[in-house]
């Protein structure tokens, strides 16, 4: 992703700046120059750079600091808020709320990701419990209707649209009641878009807007255009009541900075960011959370919240049982496998832990990562309950490996690698054996029993040496607080390569 670019720069200023053993008006210049030249090659409008910048020089005046101060700290917050400033719109976005009937209309210009964006919304929500469902008012672009009704049926979420009705009026005003009948909380209008801002385009909005009478409006917006954001988006809201916006496609060019310091100069709360082209790659935009993962400082609440997502309170208290027996079968490593999986994209995960950074996990090697998990879950669905609950790893002989190769259409040396992992996995989970346990599985007293040499067996040595040694993983373990984030941290160690 080039925001993981943006990001690894910055990073890498601030961490040179760090590394300098006097922090003197040249390290600091040197430091924000460095920072300056990456906002700009990601198109971030100069006059909020140089602003940028002139407020950092007045926020850190290395002649009035004490000497006790701790100026590497101290730079580095003022860059966090800086940029924090220029992402914010100030603004909330109205929330829909469960239960209760909430419409949503979509706008923007064609070949802004609009229909896929409105599934990848409705799928969001579906997952955290709500009841969706797809209206297609599109009926400018041909196979608009077909593209949404294949999208919903993927993600197993209702639709409606017409083959034969040109009234885009119409069908939002029959989707919409329809689906109200049904008790959905969250109706989605998917609109017509355009080739460029015209009249008619602008004119069909407000009809369907004041028909369907939305709770909310949101602009869809192609970030490829970069600083031009600002005055479509203000086209946009002078003419509907645009509510939040959803930038697209931040996964493929170099302007996604400028894209999303335009939108925050128009005040519109922006409430999402695509990136990718998979129903899980769409992300939550939170400013803070957003500048912490792009500075490599993690976003903990956000990887918490996958990790919750992924294992069920009830599971948890066995599984930190079999940590701390310090048995691996094979059955424990597809299990793991499976919410690596539920987590969505490796990088986005990495990027929320302190100290990693997406950079870590290349877009192809990402996805290389994910095609060997599954290949390797293929080939334990063709094994016996005997195999995936031994934790002997002779038991797998050569012919056992043989038909299990035969019964999942694999090779009989992939069987062999995936083995191999399995036995590098388990060896990592032994030194976990003797870990105290608390009474009734309290995850969160767990940390107390944790201690950096203890994770330090843990960790392979690469990802200790980009954390920053033991010093650093110190540090990342007062953040975490709570062994349960290490848990999650475990089963993604041993799958990411």
């Amino acid at each position: 992703m080039v925001l993981a670019e943006l990001g690894g720069s910055i990073s890498r200023a601030l961490q040179q700046m760090s590394n300098a053993t006097v922090i003197d008006e040249k390290v600091l210049n040197d430091c924000l120059n460095d920072i300056t030249r990456a906002l700009l090659q990601s198109d971030v409008q100069f006059k909020l750079v140089r602003d940028m910048q002139t407020n950092i020089k007045k926020i850190v005046n290395l002649d009035d600091l004490a000497a006790g101060h701790n100026k590497r700290k101290i730079i580095q917050q003022a860059v966090f808020n800086e940029l924090c400033k220029i992402l914010d719109p100030g603004k909330p976005s109205f929330t829909p709320k469960k239960g209760k009937t909430s419409v949503v209309m979509f706008v923007g210009l064609q070949g802004s990701g609009k229909t896929t964006t409105c599934t990848k919304y409705a799928y969001y929500h579906q997952k955290k419990g709500w009841k969706p469902a797809l209206v297609c008012a599109d009926t400018f672009r041909a196979g608009a209707f077909d593209q949404l009704k294949q999208n919903a049926t993927k993600a197993k979420i209702p639709f409606y649209g017409s083959y034969m009705e040109s009234d885009p009026v119409k069908i939002a005003v029959e989707g919409v009641e329809r689906f109200k009948k049904e008790n959905c909380d969250l109706i989605i209008v998917d609109t017509s878009g355009r080739h460029k801002q015209e009249a008619a385009l602008f004119e069909e909005m407000r009809q369907v807007s004041e028909a369907t009478k939305p709770d909310l409006i949101i602009f869809v917006m192609d970030s490829s255009i970069g600083q031009a954001a600002f005055d479509q988006a203000q086209a946009f809201k002078q003419s509907v009541a645009v509510g939040a916006v959803i930038i697209t496609k931040m996964d493929g060019h170099a302007k996604g900075g400028g894209a999303l310091s335009a939108v925050a100069a128009t005040k519109s709360p922006l409430i999402f960011i695509g990136t990718g082209e998979h129903m899980d790659e769409f992300e939550v935009f939170d400013v803070k959370p957003f500048v912490s993962r792009l500075l490599g400082m993690g976003d903990w609440s956000g990887f918490m919240d996958k990790i919750h997502e992924v294992v069920p309170m009830d599971q948890q208290p066995e599984l930190l049982q079999k940590l701390s027996e310090g048995n691996f079968t094979l059955r424990i490593m597809y299990e793991q496998f499976q919410n690596i999986m539920k987590m969505g994209p490796i990088s986005q995960v990495f990027s929320m832990l302190p100290g990693f950074s997406s950079e870590l996990m290349p877009k192809g090697r990402e996805k290389e990562s994910q095609a060997k998990i599954k290949r390797y879950m293929t080939m334990m669905d063709s094994m016996t309950n005997e195999e995936l609950d031994s934790s002997n790893p002779k038991l797998m002989n050569e012919s056992r490996m043989m038909r299990i190769a035969r019964g999942s259409g694999r090779l009989v040396r992939e069987v062999v690698e995936m083995m191999e992992e399995y036995k590098r996995l388990a060896k990592i989970w032994s030194k976990m054996k003797g870990l105290k346990i608390p009474k009734k599985g309290d995850m969160s007293a767990l940390s107390r029993n944790m201690n950096a040499q203890h994770m330090g067996k843990v960790l392979p040595p690469q990802m200790l040496k980009q954390i920053g040694g033991m010093g650093g993983l110190q540090n990342l373990m007062k953040q975490m607080g709570s062994a349960k984030d290490m848990m999650g941290m475990g089963g993604l160690f041993g799958a990411g390569d």
